[in-house]
C-alpha cells in the first residue's frame, strides 16, 4: 500500500516522470518539444499550476510547479496523458510511453530547496554528460534568466489533437513564474542564486566527468539518435522515493519537516481505520486529497504548522 500523500495548496514541487525501461521516446527534436510545451500549457492554465523550471530529457521529464488550488494529482493525470498519447503518435509507438513506478513528487519546503532543485532540473543535461553547459540543450527547457519573466510558446501539434476541439487553441503560451515567497523586488537576487547553484552543480559534472575520462555527447547528437533505443548509462535502483527536501544547510528543517509527514500519515491513518469501520463523521487531516475527491470525506480547516 503506498504511502498518503499530502496534497497542500500553494505547495512547490519537484515532479519527474520516466519513460518506460529509459526509451528515448522524448529525444529532444522540435516535434517532442512542440508537443511538450503545448501539453504543458494547456495544462496548467487548465488548473491553476504554475511553472518555474522545466527540462526535458530524452528517457524523463522534470518540472518545478506550484500548486496554488491543491489539485496536483489531476494536473498530473491530464498532462502525462497528453504527452503519453502525442507521443505514441509522433514515434508511432504502441503500448505504454511511461514507467510503470509512480512520479516522484518531492515537496520543497524552503527556499533553498526550490534554489537547489531548480538548478538541478535545469542542470540535468550536463550531470547525464549530454551538453557541457545547461543552456546548450536543444529539448525543452528554462534558463535560470526566464524566472519570473519569461514565456515559452508553442503552436498545437499538427497531430493527434483535434483542431475544432476549443480547448485545444491554436497557440499557447507558458508564462515561468517566480516561486512563492519570491517578491519582484527580489527577483533578481532569486535568479542569481539559482544560476550560482547552476555553475556550482555544472562544475560537479565536469569534474566528475574528467574523473571518469568521458566525453559530452553534445547537443546534435543527442537531438539525433534514435528514439527506440534505451539509454545504457548505469543508473542506481530507486529504492528511495523521497517526500520533501529543504536543501543544505538548514539546520533543524529536515526533522521538522519529517516530524510533519509522520504527523500527516498517522492522523490520515486513524482516520481511515474508523471511515473504514463505519463511521462517515470521521475527520480526516488537512490535505488529504483522494478520500476528499473520491468519497466526500470531512477534512479539518486547520492548516498545520511545520
Amino acid at each position: 500500500m503506498s504511502q498518503p500523500r499530502e496534497i497542500a495548496p500553494g505547495a512547490t514541487y519537484l515532479i519527474t516522470r520516466r519513460v518506460l525501461r529509459r526509451h528515448l521516446l522524448l529525444r529532444p527534436d522540435a516535434a517532442i518539444t512542440q508537443l511538450l510545451v503545448y501539453a504543458l500549457a494547456v495544462s496548467t492554465r487548465r488548473y491553476g499550476i504554475e511553472v518555474h523550471a522545466l527540462c526535458a530529457m530524452s528517457t524523463h521529464l522534470h518540472l518545478v510547479v506550484t500548486d496554488v488550488n491543491g489539485v496536483l494529482p489531476r494536473f498530473l493525470q491530464f498532462f502525462h496523458r497528453i504527452v503519453a498519447l502525442g507521443t505514441k503518435v509522433l514515434r508511432k509507438w504502441e503500448g505504454p510511453v511511461w514507467d510503470h513506478e509512480a512520479t516522484s513528487v518531492v515537496r520543497l519546503l524552503t527556499r533553498a530547496a526550490v534554489v537547489e532543485k531548480i538548478a538541478y532540473v535545469i542542470a540535468n543535461p550536463v550531470a547525464a554528460g549530454l551538453v557541457r553547459h545547461a543552456r546548450e540543450w536543444p529539448g525543452a527547457k528554462v534558463d535560470a534568466g526566464e524566472i519570473g519573466h519569461g514565456l515559452l510558446r508553442a503552436a498545437r501539434p499538427a497531430t493527434y489533437l483535434d483542431p475544432e476541439n476549443p480547448q485545444w487553441p491554436d497557440q499557447v503560451t507558458l508564462p515561468l513564474m517566480l516561486p512563492p515567497g519570491i517578491e519582484h523586488d527580489g527577483a533578481e537576487r532569486f535568479r542569481r542564486d539559482v544560476a550560482a547553484e547552476l555553475e556550482r552543480q555544472e562544475a560537479q559534472a565536469h569534474a566528475e566527468m574528467q574523473r571518469q575520462g568521458l566525453r559530452f555527447l553534445g547537443a546534435e547528437r543527442a537531438s539525433t539518435v534514435s528514439p527506440y533505443e534505451r539509454a545504457t548509462s548505469f543508473e542506481t535502483l530507486r529504492d528511495r522515493n523521497p517526500t520533501f527536501a529543504v536543501g543544505r544547510e538548514q539546520g533543524d528543517a529536515w526533522r521538522v519537516a519529517g516530524a510533519a509527514v509522520r504527523a500527516f500519515r498517522a492522523s490520515y491513518r486513524a482516520a481511515l481505520e474508523r471511515w473504514r469501520a463505519g463511521v462517515r463523521s470521521v475527520v480526516f487531516p488537512w490535505g488529504t486529497w483522494w478520500m476528499r475527491t473520491f468519497h466526500g470525506v470531512n477534512v479539518t480547516e486547520i492548516v498545520p504548522t511545520t
